[in-house]
């Protein structure tokens, strides 16, 4: 009976120790909307998913209306962006096509903001290199 019981306890730790929660990933995050709404949300997943694994990746792709997140004077998440790229390691990422179609300038972005020559782009090559995706809304 002592035998069984030892069994059982190695299976669940074996079971714990390769839980979901424990294994790092990588995620990519479509942001197309300047509402605040989608805003926070993104920033507060981001906490939430790196909170359960510090080694999990992720990336915000901005492009359309979710540029306003990163440019100075139109973002209200100065402090939480920055948080997000230090604390996190996020990246995040702006379509050099929506800047100049909104004529942003780079220097108009928030520090450690890059840029990607397309953001639909930047997302497929993430999907192809496994990263899963995430489009933000609500």
């Amino acid at each position: 009976m002592l035998f069984i019981a030892l069994t059982i306890g190695s299976v669940s730790a074996t079971a714990v120790a390769q839980s979901p929660e424990s294994k790092p990933y990588k995620v990519v995050f479509d942001l197309t909307s300047a509402d605040q709404l989608d805003q926070r949300a993104v920033l507060r997943w981001i906490k939430e998913v790196t909170g359960v694994n510090p080694k999990t990746e992720t990336e915000v792709v901005m492009y359309g209306r979710g540029l306003d997140l990163v440019v100075s004077g139109k973002s209200t998440m100065v402090s939480e962006v920055a948080e997000a790229i230090s604390a996190s390691h996020a990246t995040f990422s702006v379509c050099a096509i929506a800047m100049k179609n909104q004529q942003v300038d780079k220097s108009q972005l928030l520090p450690n903001v890059q840029i990607v020559p397309d953001g639909i782009g930047e997302i497929v090559a993430k999907q192809h290199a496994g990263w899963g995706y995430i489009k933000v809304g609500h």
